[in-house]
């Protein structure tokens, strides 16, 4: 589904993606992971059509993706989901929200779709609520229902869960379970990644790829992941400060 070919992206000031290559198969779940500026919202953002390389290619099912062929056909087939919710809500009510992309996309029975995903992601109740006025856990909600109601090919999902409670977050991995949508999740976050998907890219702190398996693979080098800063040491005290030593740490 998808091929990337030794892609490069900078910006004026620094370069955020050198070089990155590596294919994703239909159905495949993959974490993209690395340190808060590594590169992976960059990534995703080409391969959502939204940024295009300096040099390399982007295949997605064998069309070269293109700022001059980009199409709204390729729109239809990708969905991604931001960080920070706020910067995709454009309706007034949570029920606009979902029917928006219905509706750019020409598809039928919008309103039974929109009232079938809402309650499968149970924000039934927040239909005719301004989605602005909502918690962050439920905006993303709210903004991945208005995504996965026109069934993308791809999902793309930029630190879904970075302003989701514990409980959402849990509620988060069951959803993205459920979906055999190809999805590739970008995070720092090692736990959410291990829990939901297969496969992990590591990107390193200078916006290279270090590392392409199965994600019990990774967990297995710690040296790997000290130096893509995914994970960290220092002294830890234990039981009234009495004894010391060191332990890696998850960053979250």
């Amino acid at each position: 589904m998808i091929d990337l070919k030794d892609v490069v992206y900078h910006y004026e000031s620094h370069k955020a993606v050198d070089t990155v290559s590596f294919q994703v198969q239909q159905g495949e779940k993959v974490a993209l992971l690395g340190s808060n500026g590594s590169g992976k919202s960059t990534l995703l953002r080409i391969l959502a059509g939204l940024y295009f390389s300096k040099s390399g290619e982007y295949y997605f099912e064998n069309n070269l993706v293109q700022k001059k062929s980009v199409s709204k056909h390729f729109r239809e087939k990708v969905g991604i989901l931001f960080q920070n919710p706020d910067s995709m809500i454009i309706n007034p009510t949570v029920r606009d929200e979902i029917a928006f992309s219905l509706k750019e996309f020409n598809r039928e029975e919008s309103e039974q779709k929109v009232l079938e995903i809402a309650k499968k992601f149970n924000i039934e109740d927040l239909l005719d609520k301004n989605p602005l006025s909502l918690s962050g856990g439920q905006k993303q909600k709210v903004i991945l229902a208005a995504i996965m109601v026109y069934e993308p090919a791809l999902l793309l999902l930029d630190e879904p869960t970075s302003a989701m409670d514990p409980k959402t977050t849990g509620w988060f991995i069951d959803t993205i379970l459920d979906f055999d949508t190809t999805t590739i999740l970008a995070t720092h976050d090692l736990s959410l990644a291990y829990e939901s998907c297969d496969r992990a890219i590591v990107i390193d702190e200078k916006h290279q790829k270090i590392f392409d398996g199965k994600i019990e693979t990774l967990f297995e080098n710690l040296e790997l992941l000290e130096k893509a800063n995914l994970i960290h040491k220092h002294k830890h005290k234990h039981e009234h400060k009495s004894f010391v030593h060191s332990h890696y740490h998850l960053h979250y």
